[in-house]
């Protein structure tokens, strides 16, 4: 006879082969649309089971309608904010999410130490103690809630840096990198007196450690390594939703939680390789001072143009490139520069697009904004890809990119964004940056690439830019 139990067992199973397919889909454009739909499946199959065992383990009454209410609300909030975030609040949106994810470990955790550790005279706790781990989920509940609360807080400042509610430069205090490492010490140092004899007054403070952790190790990371903060909060909720599956012996919570933290430890890796630094430079902060070498005052004079000239010499070129940064989102100028798209090539020049592994504030920002206006996924190349073609390119349209663009990265050594493989746009014949003003980009550097000789600035909002250039194409 099929259990509810078992029967919830094997749709765990069948949800974390379709999340295993939701990952592999959401690797590639043209089956990200497929791989988003293999995730919701999965997890509306999860959800199913687990109201299903719920009930099978009596939870009712008041339990099962806070369970259901929770619920209701939590999706009602969550269509809310899927229909009304503009794409460049994609970004902090999911810095959000991850705090959520934090939060909840921290709240499982505390609910594990207070049924079993805080109850030792209980069933919970005898029956670990007569298994022989009941050390093991001291461990567990200590680890959680540490994970948790790091996730916690340095996702909500993560959040506050990406929608500019806070400052982007680092905060700098002295020995910052003593305290964060102090801080790991003393928690190693706590979990192994918390196992040897847990109290409640230790995750107190190990709470309270992590909270501050969380908080001072976003804080003091640059806003040009952003994008690996993003990815590295999203390792650090998958590995806090491991957490709580050992906590709540949930199979499905475990192995999610492994791929989303193996996944996006994985891919903080390629954004760190991606800016040509290691994982722990970019904790120790970096990106987003200003630079010490050099002003925009001794950079030399910029060039300004205007729509017309740009649109003779985009009409006389035979190659032109596009490369876009969050200035294009900001504007949302990507609609319009897939019609520019459109026409540059019914007249039979070929158009390309270049993107850098960190533009925007999100690891494939620019090529869900490009696939959302329906630009052809063939003509989107990534850095490795075009890089080599840019000394035979005619045209170069640099839409609202600054620091993936910066020629400083290549050849000052003094600069901080030293090292970083950029687009190498200075090698086409022309190019033509579309930005509001000349301020420097997120990492607070300036950008020599705006006083080249063959380099000229079209100032205003991009995509009105964009939309008269079309216009003026002959």
């Amino acid at each position: 006879m099929i259990t509810i139990a078992t029967a919830a067992s094997a749709a765990y199973i069948v949800a974390a082969l379709l999340f295993i397919l939701a990952l592999d889909g959401l690797s590639h454009h043209e089956t990200a649309k497929v791989g988003n739909a293999f995730g919701i499946a999965g997890m509306s199959i999860a959800l199913a089971a687990t109201i299903a065992l719920a009930v099978d383990r009596r939870i009712e009454g008041i339990g099962l309608v806070l369970l259901l209410v929770a619920m209701l609300i939590g999706a009602a909030i969550g269509l809310w904010r899927a229909r009304v975030v503009e794409m460049t609040g994609i970004p902090e949106l999911i810095a959000l999410l991850h705090s959520f994810v934090g939060l909840a470990a921290v709240l499982v955790g505390w609910n594990g130490y207070l049924q079993v550790e805080g109850d030792p005279g209980g069933a919970e706790a005898k029956s670990l103690n007569a298994l022989g781990t009941l050390g093991i989920h001291h461990a567990e509940v200590f680890i959680g809630v540490f994970v948790g609360a790091v996730t916690f807080t340095g996702s909500i400042i993560a959040y506050l840096k990406l929608s500019a509610r806070m400052k982007s430069a680092p905060l700098v205090l002295p020995g910052k990198n003593l305290l964060n490492l102090g801080a790991l010490v003393l928690f190693v140092a706590l979990t192994v007196w918390f196992v040897i004899s847990p109290a409640l007054w230790l995750l107190v403070v190990v709470t309270l450690l992590a909270l501050a952790l969380g908080l001072h190790l976003v804080a003091s990371i640059g806003g040009g390594d952003m994008p690996v903060v993003v990815s590295m909060l999203n390792s650090y909720s998958g590995w806090a939703a491991a957490a709580s599956g050992f906590l709540l012996e949930n199979d499905l919570l475990i192995v999610t939680g492994a791929l989303v933290g193996s996944s996006g430890a994985y891919l903080s890796y390629i954004m760190c390789q991606a800016m040509n630094r290691s994982f722990l430079s970019v904790i120790a902060g970096g990106f987003g001072i200003e630079a010490a070498s050099g002003s925009q005052e001794d950079l030399g004079t910029h060039r300004e143009t205007t729509v017309d000239e740009v649109a003779d010499l985009l009409s006389s070129a035979s190659s032109v490139v596009i490369a876009p940064g969050y200035g294009m989102a900001v504007a949302q100028a990507q609609y319009g520069v897939a019609d520019l798209t459109k026409a540059l090539r019914d007249k039979g020049i070929e158009v390309r697009f270049a993107i850098h592994p960190v533009a925007g504030r999100l690891p494939g920002h620019m090529n869900v904004l490009l696939a959302e206006a329906k630009v052809p996924y063939d003509i989107v190349l990534e850095m490795d890809e075009i890089n080599d073609d840019f000394a035979d390119t005619d045209v170069v349209l640099v839409i609202g990119a600054n620091d993936t663009v910066n020629p400083a990265a290549a050849e000052d050594p003094g600069s901080p964004i030293a090292g970083m493989p950029v687009l190498r746009v200075w090698e086409a014949k022309d190019v033509i940056v579309l930005k509001r003003s000349m301020a420097s980009g997120y990492a607070g550097v300036a950008n020599p690439l705006f006083y080249r000789d063959n380099s000229a600035m079209l100032f205003g909002d991009a995509k009105d830019q964009v939309t008269a250039v079309i216009a003026g194409l002959h």
